[in-house]
This record gives C-alpha cells, structure tokens and sequence, in this order.
C-alpha cells in the first residue's frame, strides 16, 4: 500500500481555510451520501465562515453525516466551551446537516466510548477526515504517548493542551482534566485525511510530524502511515521545516512529499 502524506504550504491561515472549505465542499456536492469526520477550535473556526456562507449560496449539507472528533468530560452540550456548543454556533445553527447527523463523543465516562466507533462503522466509516494539529503534536485529543492502535476513549489532558486552551474556560484550573476523543487507529481508519496548521506556535510540532520519527511521542507522526492524507499549513506554521528549495526536492524524509508551495 502506498503511503505518503502531502503537504501544501499556502502563504496564509486564510488560504489554508479556503482550501480545506472547497475541499469539504468538493466532496458534499459529488456524492448523495458522505459521512464527515469534523474538528473544532480557533484553526477551523475561518472554515466554517466558508461553510456557513457557501450554504447561504445555496450550497447543501443534506446529504452529510458528521462525527465529532472530540469533546471534554462532564460539560454540558450547551456549555459555552463544549465543542458540542461550538459546533452549533458555527456550523449546524446555519447548515441543513439533518439533526440526528449530528454526532458527538459520549461525554459522561460511564458511559461506553467503543459505542462511538461501532455508530461510525455503521455508516460505513469517514470519507473525510479533518483534523487540526496541536501544539505538542496531539491529534484530537490523542496526547503525546497515545498508541497509534487506540480507539474512541476517555484520556487524561496533557498541561500544556490545558494551558493552551484556557482561554476559553478563563483561566486553567477550569480546563477539565480529562477528554472523550476518537482514538489514533479511528482516524486512521479514514478513507481521506486532510489535517491543518496554522501559526508559529504549530511549527515545532509540524516540523517533528514530518520531519521526525513516526513515534506516538508525536502523535501527529502517524499521518506519515495513511494512504490518503495531506496537511495544509500556512507558511508560519512551516518555517522551521527545511527552506524553500529543499521544500521543493524530491529527496523529503521518507513517507511524506512537499507540493504545492505558493
């Protein structure tokens, strides 16, 4: 099986937004069935604004089945910093996605995460799968050290994912310190990956999913095993990947290629 993640370097975030909200788009509109694996946070807040007003130019969702990577412990789904909040708020409130298409992690530990998995087998897996990168490397909630063979499950919150994420919760102690998330081997499961990473603060953990081992201390890294996976990034997010020319080689680590740099 040929395997070989393709990074697109683009000369900004919002750039990279348009690009992964054609892509959705592209997929929505060429199949009567499609079921969407969907991520949340400031990257893909600029994606769903493209979203949001392509459907308000008459473009459909109708047809979508959409899986939520992730989602904190014990809040609410209306709580202001739930992901479940965040989705409605930017995406569902203004899409026709059909209301029982809407899918979320279980959120309550008691309750069986392996659920999750068995409801996105039942709809034939993900067609597409849209991931951000986090600032230690974490995909969805998949910490560093998550075995690449893990499924949907409860985890425990690195500090510095706690850290980065404060803001939303004012202040960290009132970042919950464990996640519902689909686990590595769910993502990878994916027919199309398509990951993004946007800003400075997400170069080092780009450039050591690319350029380092294919470790789950990198979680990202496991990207480099799909057969159908790219990243799009803008170019603060890859300036300490090697310089444009070598960008533009054909001798890149092995298992992923650069294209595309504007």
């Amino acid at each position: 099986m040929r395997r070989s993640l393709t990074l697109t370097i683009l000369p900004d975030a919002a750039a990279v937004a348009e690009r992964v909200a054609d892509r959705i788009l592209s997929l929505a509109a060429s199949r009567a069935r499609v079921t969407l694996g969907l991520a949340t946070g400031d990257t893909m807040r600029p994606v769903y604004e493209r979203l949001v007003a392509a459907a308000a130019r008459g473009a459909s969702f109708s047809g979508a089945t959409c899986f939520n990577l992730d989602e904190y412990v014990g809040l609410a789904p209306d709580h202001p910093s739930a992901f479940a909040h965040f989705m409605h708020r930017h995406f569902f409130d203004h899409v026709d996605v059909p209301a029982p298409a809407r899918r979320f992690p279980p959120t309550a530990p008691a309750e069986d995460a392996g659920r999750y998995d068995a409801a996105i087998r039942a709809e034939r897996g993900i067609d597409l799968q849209i991931l951000g990168v986090g600032r230690n490397g974490h995909i969805a909630f998949n910490e560093p050290g998550s075995s690449f063979g893990s499924r949907t499950r409860v985890v425990t919150l690195d500090p510095s994912t706690r850290a980065a994420n404060a803001s939303a919760f004012g202040g960290e102690e009132a970042v919950p310190r464990q996640a519902v998330t689909v686990g590595i081997a769910t993502i990878l499961d994916a027919r199309e990956i398509l990951a993004v990473a946007t800003g400075r603060e997400k170069a080092g953990a780009l450039r050591d999913a690319l350029e380092g081992p294919v470790t789950p201390d990198c979680p990202a890294s496991a990207l480099r095993l799909h057969p159908n996976a790219s990243i799009v990034c803008d170019r603060d997010a890859a300036c300490l990947l090697q310089g444009a020319e070598a960008a533009r080689a054909q001798d890149a680590p092995t298992g992923w290629r650069r294209c595309a740099i504007s």
